[in-house]
């Protein structure tokens, strides 16, 4: 065993799965992402998102280019609904 690896869990806490140190990054995120409605966010930002995610609309994966499409729509309807109202009579 080299320095770098945690020894193997023993007695009772073996049998007892360890979920959170076994998830990734990335599961996390998406967990708690799950419960998240609402969020500020900075208009450049989303578009910056938006940029990230548009590669992935022609994912040969069919279900990461659903995914993408799906995303990549609510943040464009955010971008738009956060652009400022031009009224033709104001100058």
């Amino acid at each position: 065993m080299t320095s770098t690896q945690s020894p193997l869990p023993r007695g009772i806490s073996a049998l007892i799965p360890d979920a959170r140190a076994q998830a990734t990054p990335g599961e996390r995120a998406a967990s708690q992402l799950l419960h998240l409605r609402e969020a500020t966010v900075p208009v450049p930002v989303l578009a910056a998102a938006a940029e990230l995610v548009a590669p992935q609309l022609k994912d040969p994966d069919p279900a990461t280019q659903e995914a993408a499409v799906a995303v990549h729509a609510r943040l464009l309807a955010a971008i738009e609904a956060a652009a400022p109202v031009s009224r033709p009579n104001e100058v």
